[in-house]
């Protein structure tokens, strides 16, 4: 129990990231592989918000002193990251909708076979 009491919420997002990566390489619906994909993103923003933010940074909109404030380029990354992940999970949606009206399938190994002929 000690060693879950030291984690970090930066340990926690790289746990949720190789979460999401185990996800991705053993599902084999296509659904659950876009869901892990998603939850790897999801794993990445947490660690790049939380690796350098100190306890008592405030958001740098007010008068706060220049010491206390939190750094805004992280920040503004990972909006940008939000945003074009939305936009991958969006296509890969896309894509699965396209490929199981045409294939009739939501499984990887069945839909290579049938590619394969």
């Amino acid at each position: 129990m000690a060693f879950i009491a030291q984690l970090q919420t930066a340990d926690l997002a790289v746990g949720i990231f190789f979460l999401g990566l185990y996800g991705a390489m053993s599902q084999r619906n296509i659904m659950k592989t876009i869901m892990s994909v998603g939850i790897m993103d999801l794993g990445a923003i947490t660690f790049f918000m939380m690796v350098n933010h100190p306890p008592d940074a405030r958001p740098p909109i007010s008068s706060t002193p220049v010491a206390h404030m939190a750094d805004p380029v992280p920040q503004a990354l990972m909006i940008t990251a939000i945003v074009i992940g939305v936009s991958i999970i969006a296509m890969c949606l896309a894509m699965y909708m396209r490929v199981a009206y045409r294939y009739g399938t939501a499984d990887w190994s069945i839909l290579i076979r049938r590619l394969e002929k």
